[in-house]
């Protein structure tokens, strides 16, 4: 065999000399910049990095699930919060983006019908979101009391009636509650949900798609 022409053999050392290694912790925080960006299709190639880099991870990045949702890969996104049901069968949010990729996928109603299984979820406002997904509350009900309580009930209530609203295909009035959700005054909570509702606002006012494509 000849082996490789002398400039391509030099151009892969200079690669491997020169690239560092990443951590998982750091491509974890690229993946979450990224989205935060708009970047999601960036963030998903972190994210399967990041799996194939450390393979038992995988079951646990509902946040992989997050951005598959707004690649509009319904299914993959429904596997992936499925398997991290396995792991946390108490994670009533976990249930909510199954039951919004499955909503998208096929129905309201199948997802409904599909809809995971929970223990107890004793975290603010959660147990209110998964009786909306039940049934047993409509939305101008779950309306109501969203803007009662503390201010991370309140945000954690608008975020999810505006996702509930999003995944049924009631676009505007999802925008309104998000838009909400995503206000100054919910700023310092939520965490990675928090960024969800500024990426989603941005999405969906969109006419070009953001960054996306």
């Amino acid at each position: 065999m000849s082996g490789l022409p002398a400039a391509v053999a030099s151009a892969i050392i200079a690669l491997v000399v020169w690239t560092p290694f990443q951590a998982p912790g750091q491509i974890a925080t690229r993946a979450e910049d990224d989205f935060g960006a708009g970047r999601v299709r960036e963030a998903l190639d972190d994210y399967d990095r990041l799996i194939a880099l450390v393979p038992s991870v995988a079951p646990e990045l509902w946040q992989r699930g997050i951005v598959l949702y707004y690649l509009e890969r319904y299914d993959a996104c429904a596997a992936q919060f499925a398997a991290f049901h396995g792991r946390n069968p108490a994670d009533m949010e976990n249930a909510a983006w199954h039951f919004f990729c499955q909503a998208r996928a096929h129905s309201p109603a199948q997802a409904r019908a599909a809809l995971l299984v929970t223990q107890p979820d004793l975290r603010i406002a959660r147990e209110e979101v998964y009786e909306l997904l039940r049934g047993t509350v409509s939305p101008a009900e779950f309306a109501k009391t969203a803007d009662s309580g503390m201010p991370v009930a309140r945000f954690y209530s608008h975020l999810y009636l505006a996702l509930y609203l999003d995944a049924i295909g009631d676009s505007a009035a999802s925008l309104r509650e998000m838009r909400i959700a995503a206000s100054d005054e919910y700023r310092p909570y939520g965490g990675f949900m928090n960024l969800v509702a500024h990426v989603h606002v941005r999405l969906r006012s969109s006419t070009s798609g953001w960054p996306v494509p």
